[in-house]
């Protein structure tokens, strides 16, 4: 019995060893891939940021000059504040909009399927497409202030040049152009919601609002947490919108961190800065995330 089971177990170690080894051939393309253009990367950025590290010319060694200078930069700040500012104003919009917009297109509305698409259009059209249009749009030659002067007879302000309102109109431009994603996941969490539950809740006398404050929203909360979490992580990434829209202005008042950390890296030639502004960045992603998970047990319900 003994003599016959030791052969059968080294036999399966050995086709394990192979299978080993063949798994590992099989996803080694993805893991150098990961290894080359993820943590070398990352492990580099963090090298640099502890650099005085010109694009040509000799690095050397500053300990953590480069984040004391974070905060003697004058426009770093102002990037920061602008980034926040964007974040506080776009997710909530894009998500009451998007969730609206799902809540509307019940099963009710005949061609609902075409007009998601349509409102999905912008998300998957090239970005910087979608800026040149706003941009002709909003222009004091545009069709905005066009329709205004011919139907009122009022010439609107130079939205992109104005500072009280180039932000709003980058934060109005990156809605429109993004809350078809989000609308698209609000709906499928409404299509799967069991419909035991809601007739029940109609039973109990739930109607209109109530039904939905009460009833459908709890139970889509964990999609609603996603797209959340998502959005925000995006917001605070911001750059292709104000960088072609606005340019980062008037003055730096469009700028975010991602411009000031390109400009530091791509203009300026100065890595070891922009790395250390990367990072700045993403421990505020790091911590608005996590401060976010920690308050999902308060409004998110998960089935089980």
């Amino acid at each position: 019995m003994t003599t016959t089971t030791a052969p059968s177990q080294r036999r399966r170690r050995s086709f394990a060893k192979v299978e080993a080894r063949q798994a590992l051939g099989f996803a080694s393309p993805a893991l150098v891939g990961l290894a080359l253009f993820t943590i070398v990367p990352v492990v580099l950025s963090i090298v640099m940021s502890f650099f005085d590290w010109p694009t040509f010319g000799d690095r050397t060694f500053n300990g953590g000059a480069n984040y004391a200078k974070l905060f003697t930069d004058r426009d770093f700040l102002p990037s920061l504040v602008n980034t926040l500012v964007f974040t506080v104003l776009y997710v909530p919009v894009s998500i009451v909009l998007s969730l609206l917009l799902a809540l509307g297109l019940g099963p009710r509305i005949r061609g609902r399927g075409a007009l998601r698409v349509l409102f999905f259009i912008p998300v998957v059209t090239p970005m910087v497409a979608n800026v040149l249009v706003w941009k002709m749009l909003l222009q004091p030659q545009g069709l905005f202030n066009g329709l205004s002067q011919t139907w009122f007879g009022m010439e609107l302000p130079n939205f992109l040049a104005d500072k009280n309102w180039a932000m709003i109109m980058v934060v109005v431009m990156s809605v429109w152009q993004g809350i078809g994603y989000n609308m698209l996941i609000f709906s499928a969490a409404l299509e799967q919601l069991p419909e035991s539950v809601m007739e029940a809740a109609m039973i109990d006398g739930a109607r209109g609002f109530r039904m939905t404050w009460s009833i459908m929203i709890p139970m889509i909360s964990p999609a609603i947490f996603f797209a959340t979490i998502m959005t925000m992580i995006t917001s605070l990434q911001v750059f292709v919108q104000p960088q072609m829209l606005t340019g980062g202005g008037p003055g730096n008042a469009t700028m975010p961190l991602v411009m000031w950390i390109y400009n530091q890296g791509f203009k300026f030639q100065d890595l070891g800065l922009a790395a250390a502004g990367a990072w700045i960045l993403f421990a505020l992603i790091i911590i608005i995330t996590a401060l976010q998970f920690g308050a999902q047990k308060k409004w998110v319900h998960y089935e089980h």
